[in-house]
Order: C-alpha cells, then sequence, then structure tokens
C-alpha cells in the first residue's frame, strides 16, 4: 500500500514539475508600492493609474493602468504578474497582503499566474483592558 501511495506522489510531482509551474510566495501589490517600498501604505490609486499621485490628473473613462507584481522577501526581487488566466477580482482578497502564494509559470521576471493561495486570515485575540 505505501508503495502505492509513493508512486501516485512521484507522478503527480512530476505532473506539476512537467507543466513548469512554480509557486512564489510574498507581498501582492501593485509595481509602484513595491518599487519604493511601500508596503504597510500602499496608496489605492496605484492600483488603478498606477501611481501615487495619479488621482490628481486621472479621470473616469481613462484606461486603467494597473500592474501587479509579488515581492518574494527571500529573494529581495519583483516578479510582474500576468493575470490573464483569472478573474482580476479574485486578487482583491489577498492585496496587499503579505504570504500569498502565486502559483502559475515562469517566464523571466513574469508569472503567469493560473491560481493563488491566500494566507489563512489573522486569528481572533481577546483583549483585555481599558479601552
Amino acid at each position: 500500500m505505501k508503495i502505492i501511495q509513493i508512486l501516485v506522489s512521484l507522478l503527480l510531482a512530476s505532473t506539476l514539475f512537467a507543466a513548469g509551474d512554480v509557486e512564489k510566495k510574498g507581498f501582492l501589490t501593485t509595481k509602484w508600492c513595491a518599487e519604493r517600498g511601500y508596503f504597510s501604505d500602499c496608496r489605492l490609486e496605484s492600483t488603478v493609474c498606477g501611481s501615487g499621485d495619479c488621482f490628481k490628473t486621472w479621470e473616469f473613462g481613462d484606461p486603467i493602468k494597473e500592474e501587479l507584481v509579488l515581492f518574494v522577501h527571500d529573494e529581495g526581487k519583483i516578479y510582474l504578474i500576468d493575470y490573464s488566466k483569472i478573474e482580476r477580482y479574485k486578487l482583491d482578497e489577498p492585496m496587499n497582503v503579505n504570504g500569498v502564494t502565486i502559483v502559475g509559470q515562469l517566464k523571466g521576471d513574469t508569472i503567469i499566474a493560473s491560481g493563488y493561495k491566500a494566507p489563512p486570515p489573522a486569528t481572533k485575540s481577546f483583549f483585555k483592558g481599558c479601552l
């Protein structure tokens, strides 16, 4: 029975390896914020018009300039994300969150995303004291 389980595991692992899928874990944000190191204070308008002060000149109806990236802490590297195979709204939940895993194919510095794994939500804590 164990031999069958090992063979099945090896088959699944080889299938994933053959497909060329990689998993990169890091901080999902916009390119503008990652380049400036704005991880806790990333401006929301950068997801629409590409920079922090663009709201001053951007009007509704202007084209959206959104460049999503994954900053991988272990490598100190920024990977552009091609999310054409995923519905964009699904990436709203893990946006500006650390510990997001992007699954897909790696082409240079771009991950062609086929899926993602969001980190578990923070656990509830009990605060004892006066507010």
